[in-house]
């Protein structure tokens, strides 16, 4: 069931874009999104803005790391603690996972002297990169220019040139640094745990009117996050199979204990019009949600021959094909995007999530699994996406970076982190923002290794937000910092 805005008078004003014609969609998601980009020539056209969070702090050091001969050898001496089998160890010492019979034979071994993966170059930084091994999507999309990173981003309030700066009492610092809950709200939010509205959300506020039906505007396919929440629009939930039913009503294909006619009974009752006010209320939102799941449902893309089914990776940890949930969940929002002329949207933004990293404990295991997995889930958006893939930016976010130096077995909570930003639109082949320096005791990190962030959230809104289409006095609204920086990372065309 959908978050219900409490103001009576906004929720009246939103379901009042309810009555629009609901179609099926009958053609592949290319070309249906190709003729979509036709009419773009003589209006608006669509475009689509995926928030891919990576819930509990993504080490990106082993995820994106420079490779040049003095960064290799601070990373290495920094993160290696051989021979200990359990040590952190860098990513790139051993030789191809599918090539070995074992995990622990790809981390273990004699460190190289050079990495041992794919290396590019990046035009306007003058160092060598990489991406972790178990990325060859990613590495795939950087080559081909669909993909781009942004180094070291995090919350900031004002710009903090050195760890002086972050030390000085008069420079201002996002709060409650450090912690899960408030910096995964910061990300989402620009304000620590409690916040209500999102920058997503408040995306969403400014572009509803464009759509056909601003129900449709902002839709999560991960559950509830606060990111997706505005003042006027509030995010609409879905899972593989479309949008979540009311429990027990019809509106669609559930029934009340087995039985179609108790539902279709006990949906009367609750949408009969009723004299008590909060009764009349309460019967009006039950019956606009019955509604606007039929014709989501009557939208939502069928069969595969309109998005292609996805496949499956295989884990570095068995070897084995196995489902990626993160891969059904940028499905579920390639289908809707396939839907979005059915649903009468131009502008939609998308939350989708992935967890598992908070890895105090196991990284060499289970980091290697979770690149994997996100990889290939971004691969397999770009393949069904195909030539539609023109009008959709997908970016990654997560509560922060982690600790350069382990803690033996993983890494502790940090604070700036590498993201990368996909999409046709995108300018990729490049690094955006300056990539820290490696090592410790330097004016790049506060401590531990934790990375003092050289760009801020509000620019990678900022940035999406103008292709989005929404002035740039719009989006000091949206975002509140973003004023104190550069306000277009320049990523996106």
């Amino acid at each position: 069931m959908t978050k219900i805005n409490a103001s009576r008078r906004e929720f009246l004003r939103a379901a009042s874009v309810l009555g629009g014609t609901v179609g099926t969609a009958a053609a592949p998601l290319a070309l249906n999104l190709s003729m979509l980009g036709n009419a773009a020539a003589q209006s608006t056209g669509y475009r689509a803005i995926v928030c891919l969070f990576l819930y509990g702090g993504n080490d990106s050091a082993n995820m994106v790391l420079p490779t040049d001969a003095t960064s290799w050898s601070a990373y290495t001496s920094t993160r290696s603690t051989a021979p200990d089998p359990i040590a952190l160890r860098p990513v790139g010492t051993g030789r191809d996972l599918a090539a070995n019979s074992a995990l622990l034979d790809y981390l273990g071994g004699v460190l190289p002297v050079t990495p041992d993966f794919t290396q590019f170059a990046s035009p306007n930084n003058t160092r060598t990169y990489a991406v972790h091994p178990a990325m060859p999507e990613v590495q795939s999309l950087f080559s081909q220019g669909r993909l781009g990173i942004v180094a070291n981003a995090g919350p900031l309030v004002e710009p903090l040139a050195n760890k002086a700066a972050y030390r000085s009492s008069a420079t201002r610092k996002p709060a409650k640094l450090f912690s899960h809950n408030d910096q995964q709200s910061t990300w989402q939010a620009l304000a620590p745990e409690g916040a209500r509205v999102g920058w997503g959300g408040r995306l969403g506020d400014l572009v509803a009117s464009g759509n056909g039906q601003a129900i449709f505007t902002n839709i999560s396919a991960a559950g509830n996050a606060v990111f997706m929440a505005g003042n006027t629009v509030f995010q609409y939930q879905v899972g593989s199979g479309g949008a979540t039913a009311i429990r027990g009503l019809p509106g669609v294909d559930a029934n009340l204990f087995g039985s179609a006619a108790a539902g279709t009974a006990l949906q009367n009752i609750v949408t009969a019009d009723n004299q008590h006010l909060f009764a009349k209320e309460y019967a009006a939102i039950t019956r606009r949600s019955v509604d606007a799941r039929v014709q989501f449902q009557a939208a939502y893309t069928p069969t595969d021959t309109v998005v292609p089914a996805i496949t499956q990776y295989t884990s570095p940890l068995t070897r084995l094909p196995a489902n990626n949930a993160l891969a059904t969940q940028l499905r579920t929002v390639a289908r809707i995007i396939a839907a979005s002329t059915a649903l009468g949207a131009t502008r939609q933004v998308f939350f989708v999530s992935m967890g598992g990293f908070d890895t105090h404990d196991n990284q060499n295991r289970s980091h290697a699994d979770l690149m994997a997995r996100l990889s290939h889930a971004i691969g397999e958006f770009d393949r069904i996406l195909g030539t539609a893939r023109g009008q959709v930016t997908l970016f990654t976010a997560s509560d922060f970076g982690r600790t350069f130096t382990s803690n033996g077995d993983g890494t502790d909570h940090g604070w700036g982190a590498h993201h990368f930003v996909y999409g046709g639109a995108v300018r990729g082949r490049e690094i955006y923002g300056r990539f820290p320096t490696v090592g410790l005791n330097h004016d790049d990190e506060v401590g531990s290794g934790s990375f003092l962030p050289g760009v801020a959230v509000d620019q990678i809104g900022g940035t999406l937000g103008r292709w989005f289409g929404v002035s740039d006095s719009n989006l000091d609204t949206v975002f509140p910092n973003l004023n104190r920086f550069q306000r277009d990372l320049g990523f996106i065309v």
